[in-house]
């Protein structure tokens, strides 16, 4: 699996840096390094008024933020890897 985080300038005012981070700490937590491969993206042409843009294989997820990375997490990456 490919995750494309956006760190163009307005997801990153929206705190992809922190998405990033967290991506990569559940990541090691579930041991998942040699499922999927993290990188960065300018922008990805889908900018939402909140949240951070990325792109998991070929599917685009708009308004990612730290309060709903959980969900996102658990519907966009995990379903996806089983």
């Amino acid at each position: 699996m490919i995750i494309q985080i956006c760190v163009g300038s307005s997801c990153h005012l929206k705190g992809s840096e922190e998405i990033v981070e967290l991506l990569q700490k559940y990541i090691q937590e579930k041991k998942l390094e040699t499922e999927i491969t993290l990188a960065g993206s300018f922008c990805i042409g889908r900018c939402n008024r909140e949240g951070v843009t990325i792109q998991v294989d070929d599917e685009v997820v708009t308004g990612v933020t730290p309060a709903n990375f959980r969900d996102f997490w658990e519907d966009k990456v995990l379903k996806n890897l089983n």
